[in-house]
């Protein structure tokens, strides 16, 4: 079995390597699939794409979709601790057991067609999702999405969350450009559902849609809600839709930021798995579904609270927009406690560090800089030196659990920390600090 998956993790991953995982078209998708049998076409898919959001926003469509008592896959990347975690049904990860199994049987396969790391995954999931015989898949856009491994996919919905200026080496520089690249997940005749809200973003993905042909739902258009609490337990808000009000619904996943990644959940479902429901049916779905994401789909590392006094959280935001969201919902919390916000930070090149550093500094966070094993890590030499450069206190650069185990030695009632930077830094935590997400 180690061989086996010794056979996966030897391809070279966009986690590690970046351009050199990175192998636009998808022409060598095509062959992969084809040699399974061309498992994605009997999924009835949500395809989703997006900056920032697209994650937790595929995990509550799926999680309405299994409280329906639908029998759902989701699919979404990087994993936390095991690659498994990348193909979920109903919350359970596929059976290391099967993992090995397929990747041994088509060994000759993979060795010569020399896949991605992502591409491979992304085929295994569509056919682990095709003999699971799931009623929907739910499947995470990887990077972009017109030339993505995720792509040959024919979805009954293509969703888009945002766009934002980031992998701008590949998916261009204008948020026109980037948003382009996304709206090409939209395919002929088939609905498609934006929440973007830059006037450039919003006319590529008209531009596309009126190509396709493809009837465009616009969440700003069709959506309102009203927050009646927010905070780190999650939040509750009244929702209205084309189809229906909500009332006071209970989100799991804290942030402002979720109730608009909800708003945009429940508008897919509405538009596919509960478009024939009964109006108890669609509520029942969504409440129990928001209700409690991660029992639902095995949803981690989103301001995920692993212990309450002194507070610890840990989110896998890796650009300034998500990280500032995080910060956003946490600071206000250190702030009315009267104690300091400690944070333990890692990062990879290309994700504009020095704005994340600005927002540390605004919220007067003295970090920690931690290393990580992956090769497009920054030293957290550097990191330290490009933080002090923007005004934010540091202290010296240690491993994660040797951080943890200080700021719960030193710690103040009122403080906090936040761990946050990339998925890697779940990978490393201590196993006694987890939320179990290999378990589901």
């Amino acid at each position: 079995m180690p061989d086996a998956l010794d056979l996966l993790f030897d391809l070279p991953q966009y986690a590690n390597v970046a351009d050199d995982a990175y192998a636009p078209g998808l022409d060598r998708m095509r062959t992969l699939v084809g040699a399974l049998g061309n498992p994605h076409e009997a999924l009835r898919a949500v395809h989703v794409a997006g900056t920032n959001g697209k994650g937790s926003t595929a995990a509550m469509t799926a999680a309405i979709a299994s409280a329906a008592g639908l029998t759902t896959g989701l699919h979404t990347s990087p994993h936390l601790t095991h690659v498994t975690q990348r193909m979920r049904v109903d919350g359970t990860p596929a059976p290391t057991d099967w993992l090995a199994d397929e990747l041994e049987q088509h060994r000759t396969l993979i060795e010569d067609l020399q896949p991605s790391f992502f591409e491979l995954t992304v085929a295994l999931t569509f056919r682990y999702f095709a003999e699971q015989n799931v009623d929907l898949a739910v499947i995470e856009v990887g990077l972009g999405g017109r030339l993505d491994s995720t792509n040959v996919l024919r979805p009954a919905l293509s969703v888009l969350t945002n766009v934002g200026l980031d992998h701008t080496d590949v998916l261009g520089d204008t948020l026109g450009a980037i948003a382009r690249e996304k709206a090409g997940i939209i395919t002929p005749d088939t609905p498609a559902l934006s929440a973007l809200t830059q006037e450039e973003a919003k006319a590529a993905v008209a531009e596309t849609a009126t190509r396709q042909n493809a009837p465009l739902h616009r969440l700003d258009d069709e959506v309102t809600w009203t927050t009646h609490r927010s905070d780190l337990r999650g939040s509750v808000f009244t929702l209205d839709t084309p189809a229906r009000r909500y009332d006071r619904l209970s989100l799991s996943l804290a942030g402002p930021h979720q109730q608009r990644n909800a708003a945009l959940a429940v508008r897919a479902a509405e538009l596919t798995v509960l478009a024939d429901a009964d109006d108890a049916a669609a509520r029942a779905a969504v409440r129990d579904g928001l209700g409690d994401v991660r029992e639902h789909t095995g949803f981690h590392g989103r301001l995920d609270v692993l212990q309450e006094a002194p507070l610890i959280v840990v989110d896998v935001g890796h650009n300034p927009p998500a990280i500032g969201a995080t910060l956003g919902v946490v600071a206000p919390v250190v702030a009315e406690r009267g104690g300091t916000l400690h944070v333990c930070l890692n990062a990879v090149r290309g994700k504009k560090l020095d704005e994340t550093a600005r927002l540390l500094a605004e919220h007067s966070a003295v970090v920690t800089p931690i290393p990580i094993d992956t090769k497009r890590a920054l030293p957290p030499s550097e990191i330290g030196e490009r933080l002090r450069a923007q005004g934010v206190r540091t202290a010296a650069p240690q491993p994660l659990p040797d951080a943890l185990e200080a700021f719960r030695r030193t710690a103040a009632p009122g403080d906090a920390l936040l761990l946050t930077g990339s998925h890697k830094l779940v990978d490393v935590l201590p196993e006694s600090a987890r939320t179990s997400p290999a378990s589901g």
